[in-house]
C-alpha cells in the first residue's frame, strides 16, 4: 500500500512542477513581449480582433495522465525495490 501512495504523491509533484513550469514560461513570454504596432498597421489583413491566453484540454485527459504517471511511477518504485531487495539479499549471502 506504501507504493501505491507514494506512487500518488510522485504524480501529483510531476503534474504540479509541470503546471507551475507552464505559468512561469508564459509569465515569462507575456513579460518580454514587444509588440510591433507600427509593422503590424502595414499588414492590416492578419491583425486579430480577438486574444485568447492558454489553451484548453479536456479534464479527463489530465486524470487519465494523472493515473498513467501513477502507475509509471509505481512501477519504477516496485523495479527500484525489488532491485535493491536482490542487491541486499546477494551481499548477505
Amino acid at each position: 500500500m506504501k507504493t501505491v501512495i507514494k506512487a500518488i504523491i510522485s504524480s501529483i509533484v510531476i503534474h504540479v512542477t509541470y503546471m507551475v513550469a507552464v505559468m512561469v514560461v508564459g509569465y515569462i513570454k507575456t513579460r518580454n513581449y514587444k509588440p510591433d504596432i507600427e509593422g503590424a498597421w502595414e499588414k492590416v489583413e492578419i491583425l486579430q480582433n480577438e486574444v485568447a491566453f492558454g489553451k484548453s484540454s479536456s479534464p479527463f485527459l489530465y486524470l487519465l495522465t494523472f493515473i498513467v504517471v501513477a502507475v509509471i511511477c509505481g512501477w519504477i518504485i516496485f523495479s527500484y525495490k525489488k532491485l535493491v531487495a536482490k542487491k541486499y539479499f546477494n551481499k548477505i549471502v
